[in-house]
């Protein structure tokens, strides 16, 4: 089936993986965009990630491989920039940019250097007859690992509130209560809040509630992995 071809992308150079996304929109829009280099009709495009890594350790690389694809279909697009963004206080930033390859197939890498949990997402900021997209990927998760054990049996909590069977959270010595910290262990994750304090055991960092152990699988005692 013949495909329309689609004239090359800009050979411009390109910001570092430290750019925002106004500053990629502005790069984008200087190397030619529709409305200053083509009369043609302009083609929608989507964003499709393959895979991902969506929990990983600190300083170990997260990795996002997908495909930019035109509607209708159009042949040429290689070449073009992807960036991954991650939201911030301040807004998306882009934390990496990869070129797609023929047919649109596209690499992203990037390694997180701190703790916490952000959203994630793809964009295409457009470019000559191609209009720009985004697309969600979900929460990005990054830990460390901790040692933890559980507890339960009743009583008040430091944080306000009595202790049940059904109480979600952890004891934490230093983190504010109400702070929310997300548990990952065995491929089970949740996101509770500190609700008391504890442990008061050298070299362990939380206790979980007996609701929060079951909502693991967790053990005893042992290493899990913490996003604070």
């Amino acid at each position: 089936m013949y495909l329309p071809a689609l004239p090359p992308p800009p050979t411009g150079g390109w910001d570092p993986p430290s750019i925002n996304s106004a500053a990629l929109s502005s790069t984008l829009s200087g190397a030619g965009s529709l409305a200053s280099t083509t009369t043609g009709p302009s083609m929608t495009t989507s964003l499709a990630a393959r895979s991902s890594t969506h929990n990983v350790l600190e300083w170990h690389p997260v990795t996002v491989t997908g495909a930019l694809s035109a509607h209708p279909p159009v042949a040429g697009l290689g070449g073009r920039m992807v960036s991954l963004q991650a939201l911030g206080r301040h807004g998306w930033g882009t934390v990496a940019v990869a070129r797609t390859r023929g047919g649109g197939s596209f690499h992203l890498r990037f390694t997180p250097r701190r703790l916490g949990s952000r959203r994630l997402r793809l964009r295409f900021a457009g470019e000559r007859y191609l209009l720009r997209t985004t697309r969600e990927l979900g929460r990005l998760n990054v830990y460390r690992t901790v040692e933890a054990s559980w507890y339960g049996g009743g009583g008040a909590l430091a944080c306000g509130g009595s202790l049940t069977s059904a109480t979600m959270g952890v004891a934490s010595r230093t983190l504010p209560c109400g702070t929310l910290v997300t548990l990952r262990f065995s491929g089970r994750s949740v996101r509770v809040p500190v609700v008391d304090r504890g442990p008061f055991v050298a070299g362990r960092e939380f206790d979980l509630t007996e609701a929060t152990k079951q909502a693991l699988g967790f053990g005893d005692t042992g290493q899990l992995w913490s996003s604070s």
